[in-house]
């Protein structure tokens, strides 16, 4: 005989209303009365009916998750905490990659409007205004970009940048390259600010390239244009762009970090494994992901209109490898005469 809510809800002491909301608005029950619902539905084997709820209380239990590169290392950690703490709270998430591509997550938002009671979208290459229209059709929260009245996720990415530039240049390099990401990149324009900022005040010049794809082969075409720039350091948009860069100088005879250092941003597995070990700022991916299912939780189970609550989850600096002192310039040639004299 299947368990009903009624087993549930006298297992637990609690009224059969109380086993309801713990299921349909979770946010609404005292966490440790909700936990204790949870563990005793699982254990007697209670599976709430997922249409029959859905008829009731109009909502799916479903998330939509839109990344821009489900193949970037970057996002796996975030996705995966995200379907675990969206699942403590019985809601599933589906997954979704639009390639960078903005038509493509706009297609994929319009897919996602009557299938999911809301949308977590991460990094999204969409423009304010196209999200601002879509946002009229299911409710949204946004990780890493800022819009007008929409709640967010936001990593704090310019205070990374600005820590690689100062860990730079207390190495002594004065004159870096910052390898931008794709244009419209709440992030590229993140960093950008920041770096600037911070080698003008540490008295670096900073030479700006891009826009590059923010990829590893992003990185590898933009090698030659980095040893054109005479730099002597790098900060790279993402680390999958580091890497590239780094096979890319190898390729051109260029020792990292012997002639030329390089900084990534996220903090990605490959950056610890490879040689040289990255330098890198860890961006907290997995907090990121928790985070955003908690903000659009809320937001949906809210009598209230969404507002613009926003996030900012702090970054960290890693040094490993791929950064040392500046290489001292080469000394002139000795004069024959000189050579002569001694």
């Amino acid at each position: 005989m299947a368990v009903t809510i009624r087993d549930v809800a006298r297992a637990c002491g609690v009224h059969v209303s109380t086993v309801s909301r713990t299921f349909s608005a979770p946010h609404l029950v005292n966490p440790e009365t909700r936990a204790r619902v949870l563990a005793v539905a699982d254990e007697l084997g209670y599976r709430p009916n997922r249409a029959a709820r859905a008829l009731t209380t109009g909502r799916t239990h479903n998330i939509g998750l839109i990344v821009a590169d489900i193949a970037n290392p970057f996002f796996p950690p975030l996705i995966k905490a995200a379907q675990a703490h969206a699942r403590q709270r019985d809601y599933h998430v589906f997954v979704a990659d639009t390639d960078e591509d903005p038509r493509v997550e706009e297609e994929l938002i319009q897919t996602f409007t009557k299938q999911v009671d809301g949308v977590l979208l991460c990094s999204p290459r969409l423009s304010n205004r196209a999200i601002d229209r879509l946002r009229k059709d299911v409710p949204f929260v946004v990780v890493n970009r800022r819009v007008k009245g929409l709640p967010a996720v936001l990593m704090d990415v310019g205070h990374g940048a600005r820590l690689a530039v100062e860990h730079l240049t207390a190495l002594g390099h004065r004159r870096l390259a910052l390898l931008v990401g794709p244009e419209g990149s709440w992030t590229s324009h993140e960093i950008s600010d920041a770096a600037a900022l911070a080698a003008r005040a540490q008295g670096a010049e900073l030479v700006v390239l891009g826009p590059n794809s923010p990829t590893e082969h992003g990185g590898q075409i933009a090698a030659p244009e980095v040893l054109s720039a005479g730099v002597t350091a790098v900060l790279a948009y993402n680390d999958l762009v580091a890497i590239g860069l780094i096979e890319g100088l190898a390729d051109l005879g260029v020792e990292v970090p012997g002639a030329i250092s390089v900084v990534g941003i996220d903090d990605i597995m490959p950056a610890r494994l490879g040689r040289p070990k990255l330098t890198t700022v860890a961006m907290p991916t997995v907090a990121a992901g928790r985070s955003a299912v908690d903000m659009l939780l809320q937001l949906v189970g809210s009598s209230e209109p969404g507002g613009a609550a926003q996030t900012t989850l702090e970054t960290t600096l890693i040094v490993r490898d791929s950064t040392a002192a500046r290489p001292s310039p080469a000394p002139p040639p000795t004069s024959r005469l000189t050579r002569e004299a001694s």
